[in-house]
């Protein structure tokens, strides 16, 4: 098991105890890891009783992604209290609710800026300011989250297949800019479990069936496999992998019927 004892991360994307981003929030903490969790306007107190439940106390931290200036005083915060950033878990995303109901065409110049900023470009907001901190560290590990509409159509993801897109060409301009600076950036793709953000996907309990019947392992996967994949990217067992996005689906993504 990776020891996490002395690191420092900081996870973003918190929503409530479905979310993935949780799922490696609490991976890293049972190993020892000290954290800082970030949430959104109303997802504050989800957010703080879930911190109240770790071993070791983290930061709780207010931040929308959208807004620069919360991302530079979650930074200040943490160079205040930790000096320093070990690992970075990027789990935000959002796209309204009416530009996945509505065919593709339909998708809006507002809600294609909405999906686009949170879910893609908030990663490079984020890496902008972690870098510094984990320089001072000797370097660190960047993680985002992916999902398999990047690539191919699923019905009801629409703009946010292509800010999942945008996402995974990000990190790897990322860890090429990085890298240098001993700085890996990975994503996991996982396969769909029911978090907040799918509960807004109309017919996602179709998804679950079609993964659960043709995935070679002929089961949807949990949220803790993900955190455990997650607690390897970021750990040193994965210390020459970058640019990378890890595939956790029950292997749906290998198979063609």
């Amino acid at each position: 098991m990776t020891d996490f004892s002395g690191k420092r991360g900081l996870v973003v994307g918190v929503a409530n105890k479905r979310s993935i981003a949780w799922a490696i929030a609490r991976a890293t903490a049972s190993r020892g890891a000290r954290l800082a969790l970030t949430y959104q306007g109303r997802f504050e107190e989800h957010v703080g009783e879930l911190a109240a439940s770790l071993d070791h106390q983290p930061l709780v931290l207010p931040c929308d992604v959208a807004v620069d200036a919360d991302i530079d005083a979650v930074f200040a915060k943490i160079d205040q209290e930790f000096g320093g950033l070990d690992f970075l878990v990027h789990g935000a995303a959002f796209a309204p609710r009416e530009e996945l109901s509505s065919p593709f065409t339909e998708t809006s110049r507002d809600g294609f800026r909405t999906a686009l900023d949170i879910s893609a470009y908030s990663l490079i907001a984020l890496a902008r300011g972690a870098a510094p901190l984990m320089e001072r560290s000797g370097g660190g590990s960047i993680l985002t989250l992916t999902y398999l509409g990047s690539e191919r159509v699923f019905p009801n993801y629409n703009v946010m297949g292509v800010a999942k897109a945008a996402l995974e060409a990000s990190m790897r301009y990322l860890a090429a800019d990085l890298g240098p600076r001993g700085i890996r950036v990975n994503a996991i793709s996982a396969g769909p479990v029911k978090t907040l953000a799918a509960a807004g996907i109309s017919g996602f309990s179709g998804v679950l069936g079609v993964y659960r019947d043709r995935a070679p392992l002929r089961r949807n996967i949990e949220t803790s496999e993900v955190g455990e994949a997650g607690a390897f990217l970021l750990g040193p067992a994965a210390s020459g992998i970058t640019g990378e996005v890890l595939m956790v689906d029950a292997g749906y993504h290998a198979v063609g019927m």
